[in-house]
């Protein structure tokens, strides 16, 4: 498919600009003034339309194929949520609108929809304060630990380290570390899940915190988890939940009332909002009464009339993480979608989430080896360690099912599984749609008995076959020939 400037043809016009009839009295410094035209495709409007669909009838996603991705709980998106969220009284306010003397702030819905956000969230998931700020998981993530520190710091209680599990997910050490923690590795009992006795050994006085998720990577929920909690909180620690695997355990458990002191909720896992690609996102953080006077500023306090104003007198916060309010956008389509299901609805998530992933789990164990013999919740791992003695390995399998139509699952992770292939469904899929990708998976395992090499020519029905990742990263051509 030829790139854009390519079907490039001077004067060739794609769209009308209308005459500019504003007075400007503005110099600008030559310096940054261009003394050629910009290099632009010129191209018609019927070929930019052409372009960029065909471009886009080539793309994964959760509008067009099932999207197992294990750990990343790709949802479907509501499009109710989107139309909420572009409606004209949302989207055209603007955050900087200035508040009317003696009068409140010309933003009270989108203060109102945060307040009823942060208060829905803190029932939900047992924690007695909310920010919004967070732009991200890994971002919530970020702030959370900063709350844990400045925590200590105000105790005069120095920590130094901070416990996951080797089943943690790869930016709950890289965020400890940003925050000046050395990080305590525990490993893996044969359940899956973390080794009690190791943590034990590891858990001291200057354990600033114990990172976890729960249910963790491997799908499994931690039978322990309030004797972890109880131990940590007597050596002087704090409990921090990793919210990516929430959507497991809605209505049916709260991360606050398991003892955890603060939890990130990534709202595209849980709440139903686009996954962020890269922006926008969201990661609110909620944390327990004596973690509150920590949280970022500005807190949104309500007045005694009835309106919302914005507090910046909190004297222990950690200060900025965002400009504004957070991701307005996403935090509004989270909003609606916690209406919209209610309690009983939020319950039914997880429920059909946690049988949607049994239901596969039970057609594929005899196929493929499984990382644990425990019961596991919304998600499971398989391994391919017997498809990879015949030369067939996790990514392999993975290239196969893109020819079936299906986006692969999850490859190598968790790290502590050989050939890891992570699958969740999640509750948004139908039986059909189960029992299609359980019979791409079975005959892929099959294939790898009878004829391994084809694997290897994998994926066939792509515009782009295997690629040389190694050359691909270090000699990287994203431009136009002609640039």
């Amino acid at each position: 498919m030829e790139l854009i400037f390519e079907r490039s043809r001077p004067g060739r016009p794609g769209a009308a600009v209308a005459h500019n009839d504003v007075q400007m009295d503005v110099e600008v410094d030559p310096r940054y003034l261009r003394s050629s035209d910009a290099d632009l495709p010129c191209v018609s409007e019927p070929e930019v339309v052409r372009h960029f669909t065909n471009l886009s009838k080539r793309n994964f996603g959760v509008d067009s194929h099932f999207y197992p991705l294990g750990s990343c709980t790709m949802k479907y998106n509501p499009k109710f949520t989107e139309r909420i969220a572009s409606d004209e009284h949302f989207a055209a306010i603007h955050p900087l609108q200035p508040q009317l003397p003696k009068g409140p702030m010309l933003v009270q819905g989108c203060l109102e929809v945060i307040v009823n956000l942060q208060e829905a969230l803190c029932e939900i998931a047992g924690m007695d304060a909310f920010t919004t700020h967070p732009m991200a998981g890994a971002h919530g993530e970020l702030t959370g630990i900063m709350m844990i520190a400045a925590y200590h710091r105000h105790k005069d209680r120095p920590k130094k380290t901070v416990i996951i599990p080797d089943s943690g997910h790869g930016t709950n050490p890289a965020t400890a570390a940003i925050a000046g923690y050395d990080v305590v590795t525990v490993p893996s009992d044969r359940d899956g899940c973390m080794d009690f006795e190791k943590f034990k050994a590891a858990l001291s006085d200057e354990t600033a915190a114990v990172m976890l998720t729960c249910p963790n990577t491997l799908g499994v929920f931690e039978p322990r988890i309030r004797e972890i909690a109880d131990l940590t909180h007597e050596a002087g620690g704090l409990m921090y939940y990793d919210g990516a695997n929430l959507n497991a355990i809605l209505g049916k458990a709260r991360p606050g009332d398991l003892g955890f002191d603060v939890v990130h909720i990534n709202l595209h896992k849980t709440f139903a909002t686009p996954h962020g690609g890269g922006g926008p996102g969201a990661g609110p953080v909620g944390v327990r009464k004596h973690l509150e006077p920590f949280l970022p500023i500005s807190r949104i306090r309500k007045r005694q009339d009835g309106t919302f104003a914005l507090d910046y007198d909190q004297p222990l916060s950690i200060g900025y993480v965002s400009p504004f309010y957070g991701n307005f956008a996403v935090l509004l389509k989270a909003y609606a979608y916690i209406r919209l299901m209610g309690r009983e609805g939020l319950t039914a998530v997880a429920e059909n989430a946690v049988l949607n992933a049994a239901y596969l789990r039970a057609r594929l164990r005899e196929h493929y080896d499984e990382a644990c013999a425990s019961d596991t919740l919304h998600e499971f791992v398989l391994s391919a360690s017997r498809q990879a003695g015949r030369r067939v390995h996790a990514i392999d399998i993975a290239k196969g099912l893109i020819d079936h139509g299906m986006h692969p699952p999850t490859v190598y992770f968790p790290l502590n599984v050989k050939e890891a292939m992570m699958i969740e469904p999640t509750e948004t899929e139908t039986r059909e749609t189960l029992d299609a990708f359980a019979e791409a998976m079975i005959a892929l395992a099959k294939l790898a008995e009878e004829d391994p090499e084809t694997f290897h020519d994998l994926p066939r029905t792509t515009p782009v076959g295997r690629l040389d990742e190694v050359r691909a990263a270090r000699q990287m051509d994203v431009c136009a020939p002609s640039l």
